[in-house]
Protein backbone atom coordinates (compact mmCIF):
# COMPACT_ATOMS: atom_id res chain seq x y z
CA UNK A 1 0.00 0.00 0.00
CA UNK A 2 1.39 3.38 -0.99
CA UNK A 3 1.59 6.18 1.54
CA UNK A 4 -0.54 9.23 0.70
CA UNK A 5 1.30 11.98 -1.11
CA UNK A 6 2.31 14.84 1.11
CA UNK A 7 1.18 18.19 -0.25
CA UNK A 8 3.66 19.77 -2.62
CA UNK A 9 5.09 23.18 -1.80
CA UNK A 10 3.41 26.10 -3.49
CA UNK A 11 4.04 29.81 -3.23
CA UNK A 12 0.64 31.27 -2.29
CA UNK A 13 -0.18 34.92 -2.98
CA UNK A 14 -3.18 37.03 -3.99
CA UNK A 15 -3.81 37.46 -7.69
CA UNK A 16 -2.23 40.45 -9.41
CA UNK A 17 -3.10 42.20 -12.67
CA UNK A 18 -0.64 40.18 -14.74
CA UNK A 19 -2.19 36.89 -13.52
CA UNK A 20 -5.75 37.49 -14.72
CA UNK A 21 -5.58 36.00 -18.22
CA UNK A 22 -3.59 32.96 -17.04
CA UNK A 23 -6.13 32.36 -14.28
CA UNK A 24 -9.11 32.64 -16.66
CA UNK A 25 -7.42 30.18 -19.02
CA UNK A 26 -6.81 27.77 -16.12
CA UNK A 27 -10.46 28.00 -15.03
CA UNK A 28 -11.56 27.30 -18.60
CA UNK A 29 -9.21 24.29 -18.86
CA UNK A 30 -10.66 22.97 -15.59
CA UNK A 31 -14.26 23.37 -16.80
CA UNK A 32 -15.13 25.90 -14.09
CA UNK A 33 -16.51 28.71 -16.24
CA UNK A 34 -20.15 29.01 -17.20
CA UNK A 35 -21.74 31.19 -19.91
CA UNK A 36 -23.72 33.15 -17.34
CA UNK A 37 -20.66 34.03 -15.20
CA UNK A 38 -17.97 36.14 -16.84
CA UNK A 39 -14.71 35.09 -15.13
CA UNK A 40 -13.12 38.51 -15.71
CA UNK A 41 -16.05 40.17 -13.90
CA UNK A 42 -15.87 37.60 -11.10
CA UNK A 43 -12.15 38.33 -10.64
CA UNK A 44 -12.75 42.08 -10.62
CA UNK A 45 -15.56 41.72 -8.07
CA UNK A 46 -13.44 39.54 -5.76
CA UNK A 47 -10.60 42.06 -5.89
CA UNK A 48 -12.79 45.10 -5.21
CA UNK A 49 -13.25 44.59 -1.47
CA UNK A 50 -11.16 43.35 1.41
CA UNK A 51 -13.60 40.54 2.31
CA UNK A 52 -12.63 38.51 -0.76
CA UNK A 53 -9.62 37.62 -2.89
CA UNK A 54 -8.29 35.10 -5.34
CA UNK A 55 -5.39 33.07 -4.04
CA UNK A 56 -2.83 31.82 -6.55
CA UNK A 57 -0.58 28.82 -6.02
CA UNK A 58 2.66 28.88 -7.98
CA UNK A 59 5.19 26.14 -8.52
CA UNK A 60 8.46 27.31 -10.07
CA UNK A 61 6.67 30.54 -11.02
CA UNK A 62 3.87 28.84 -12.95
CA UNK A 63 0.28 29.23 -11.75
CA UNK A 64 -0.89 25.70 -10.95
CA UNK A 65 -3.72 26.30 -8.46
CA UNK A 66 -6.31 28.93 -7.59
CA UNK A 67 -9.19 29.56 -5.22
CA UNK A 68 -11.55 32.51 -4.94
CA UNK A 69 -12.40 33.07 -1.29
CA UNK A 70 -14.64 35.54 0.49
CA UNK A 71 -16.89 35.96 3.47
CA UNK A 72 -20.05 37.73 4.57
CA UNK A 73 -18.80 38.34 8.12
CA UNK A 74 -20.10 34.99 9.39
CA UNK A 75 -19.43 32.33 6.76
CA UNK A 76 -16.64 31.91 4.28
CA UNK A 77 -17.26 30.76 0.74
CA UNK A 78 -14.85 29.34 -1.81
CA UNK A 79 -15.23 29.24 -5.59
CA UNK A 80 -13.06 28.53 -8.62
CA UNK A 81 -10.89 25.97 -6.86
CA UNK A 82 -8.68 24.85 -9.71
CA UNK A 83 -5.58 22.74 -10.17
CA UNK A 84 -3.89 22.62 -13.54
CA UNK A 85 -4.98 19.32 -15.14
CA UNK A 86 -1.33 18.55 -15.96
CA UNK A 87 -0.36 18.97 -12.29
CA UNK A 88 -3.01 16.96 -10.46
CA UNK A 89 -2.32 14.30 -7.83
CA UNK A 90 0.54 16.34 -6.35
CA UNK A 91 -1.33 17.77 -3.36
CA UNK A 92 -1.87 21.23 -4.86
CA UNK A 93 -5.63 21.14 -4.18
CA UNK A 94 -4.98 20.44 -0.51
CA UNK A 95 -2.40 23.23 -0.32
CA UNK A 96 -4.66 25.87 -1.93
CA UNK A 97 -7.59 24.83 0.29
CA UNK A 98 -5.37 25.08 3.39
CA UNK A 99 -4.46 28.60 2.24
CA UNK A 100 -8.18 29.41 1.90
CA UNK A 101 -8.82 28.19 5.45
CA UNK A 102 -5.87 30.22 6.78
CA UNK A 103 -7.11 33.35 4.98
CA UNK A 104 -10.57 32.93 6.54
CA UNK A 105 -9.16 32.23 10.02
CA UNK A 106 -7.10 35.44 9.79
CA UNK A 107 -10.34 37.27 8.96
CA UNK A 108 -12.01 35.77 12.07
CA UNK A 109 -14.33 33.49 10.09
CA UNK A 110 -15.07 30.12 11.68
CA UNK A 111 -17.09 28.32 8.99
CA UNK A 112 -16.30 27.56 5.35
CA UNK A 113 -18.96 26.60 2.83
CA UNK A 114 -18.84 25.70 -0.84
CA UNK A 115 -21.08 24.46 -3.59
CA UNK A 116 -20.33 21.43 -5.75
CA UNK A 117 -22.50 20.04 -8.50
CA UNK A 118 -23.94 16.69 -7.40
CA UNK A 119 -22.68 14.93 -10.51
CA UNK A 120 -19.07 16.00 -9.84
CA UNK A 121 -18.06 12.85 -7.96
CA UNK A 122 -14.35 13.65 -8.08
CA UNK A 123 -14.80 17.07 -6.45
CA UNK A 124 -17.24 15.68 -3.91
CA UNK A 125 -14.74 12.98 -2.90
CA UNK A 126 -11.96 15.58 -2.67
CA UNK A 127 -13.91 17.81 -0.28
CA UNK A 128 -15.01 14.86 1.83
CA UNK A 129 -11.32 13.88 2.14
CA UNK A 130 -10.62 17.38 3.51
CA UNK A 131 -13.17 16.95 6.29
CA UNK A 132 -16.14 18.70 4.69
CA UNK A 133 -19.57 17.21 5.29
CA UNK A 134 -22.61 17.44 3.08
CA UNK A 135 -24.93 20.08 4.46
CA UNK A 136 -28.55 19.43 5.28
CA UNK A 137 -29.43 22.88 3.92
CA UNK A 138 -31.22 23.30 0.62
CA UNK A 139 -29.88 25.90 -1.76
CA UNK A 140 -32.34 28.12 -3.57
CA UNK A 141 -31.44 30.42 -6.45
CA UNK A 142 -33.17 33.20 -8.33
CA UNK A 143 -31.92 35.38 -11.19
CA UNK A 144 -32.80 38.96 -10.34
CA UNK A 145 -32.95 39.92 -14.01
CA UNK A 146 -35.81 37.45 -14.67
CA UNK A 147 -33.79 34.72 -16.44
CA UNK A 148 -34.92 31.14 -16.19
CA UNK A 149 -33.07 29.02 -13.62
CA UNK A 150 -29.74 27.61 -14.82
CA UNK A 151 -28.78 23.97 -14.46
Amino acid sequence: MNAPLSPAPLAIAPINDTDVETVVTLWQRCGLTRPWNDPHSDIALARRRDNSTILIGRNSGAIVATAMVGHDGHRGWVYYVAVDPDCRKRGYGRVIMAAVEDWLRQAGIAKLQLLVRRENAQANAFYLSLGFAESTSVMFAKWLDGRDPTP
